[in-house]
C-alpha cells in the first residue's frame, strides 16, 4: 500500500480536542488549514511542523499527514487551495479573523484573500527524523543503512524513531514521496514514458501500479479526467 485511505475534505471551521492525535490520513483535494487558536504538530509528506495561531499549513493533492494536538486544543479554518508548482508546506497570514468572517459568506473568496495575504516560509529540519524525511524526498535511491551509519544510528532505531514521528516507516514514506513526485509530473504534462525512471520506479509497470494505488486511476486517464474538470 502507498498510504492511508482517503478522507473527505470539509471546508469551514474545525475544532480539535485537547491532546487529540489524528492518525495519518490522506485527502485527495488540496486545501489550506489556517490555525485560529491553540496549536498542533503536523508530520506530513513534506516534513514536520509545529503550528500556532496565524500559521497556514498548505496541503497538496493526495498528501497525507498525522496531527498531534496541543494540550490547549486547536481550532482551524479549512479553505480550498490551488497549489503552486513549488509550493511550500507552511505560511502565515496577518489577519486570520478576516478570513473567518469572509468564509462565513464565501469560502472561495476567503481562499483568494488568504492567498493575497500569505507569506510562505521553509520548514526547518531540526532533528534526524526531519532530516531523513528531507533526504528521502530528495533521493529516491537513498540507502537507509548508509544514512543510519552516517547519522550514528542503528537501522532498527532509525525505523522505529521515524515511524514514531511520522506514522509510517522510512520505506513507506519514500514510496509516497516517489509517487507524489510522479503525480506532480503527470499534472505538469511530462511524458508518461519518462516519469517512471525519473522518479525512481523499477519500471513502467511499477510506476503505473503505484500511481493507480494512490489515485484509483492509471496516469494517463487521471491526467485526462483532472484536465477535463479543471483540477490541479
Amino acid at each position: 500500500m502507498i498510504g492511508p485511505h482517503l478522507c473527505e475534505t470539509r471546508f469551514g471551521r474545525r475544532r480539535h480536542a485537547r491532546g487529540e492525535r489524528l492518525a495519518r490520513h490522506c485527502h485527495c483535494a488540496p486545501f489550506a488549514a489556517v490555525v485560529l487558536s491553540g496549536g498542533y504538530v503536523e508530520a506530513g509528506d513534506r516534513g514536520r511542523v509545529r503550528v500556532r495561531p496565524g500559521d497556514v499549513v498548505l496541503h497538496g493533492p493526495y498528501e497525507s499527514h498525522l496531527d498531534d494536538v496541543a494540550p490547549t486544543g486547536a481550532e482551524v479554518l479549512v479553505l480550498p487551495w490551488t497549489p503552486a508548482d513549488a509550493m511550500s508546506a507552511l505560511g502565515s497570514v496577518a489577519d486570520p479573523d478576516a478570513l473567518v468572517r469572509l468564509a462565513e459568506r464565501d469560502a472561495g473568496n476567503a481562499a483568494c484573500l488568504m492567498r493575497s495575504q500569505l507569506t510562505c516560509r521553509e520548514l526547518n529540519a531540526d532533528d534526524w527524523p526531519d532530516r531523513l524525511a528531507q533526504a528521502l524526498r530528495q533521493d529516491p535511491a537513498l540507502r537507509l543503512e548508509h544514512w543510519a551509519e552516517e547519522a550514528g544510528l542503528r537501522l532498527e532505531t532509525l525505523s522505529r524513531g521515524f515511524r514514531r514521528a511520522y506514522g509510517v516507516t522510512p520505506l513507506a514514506f519514500r514510496a509516497r514521496a516517489r509517487v507524489l513526485r510522479a503525480l506532480a509530473m503527470v499534472s505538469a504534462g511530462n511524458a508518461l514514458s519518462d516519469i517512471g525512471a525519473t522518479c525512481g520506479f523499477a519500471d513502467q509497470a511499477h510506476f503505473t501500479r503505484s500511481f493507480h494505488e494512490l489515485t484509483g486511476e492509471a496516469p494517463g486517464r487521471w491526467r485526462r479526467l483532472t484536465a477535463a474538470r479543471g483540477e490541479y
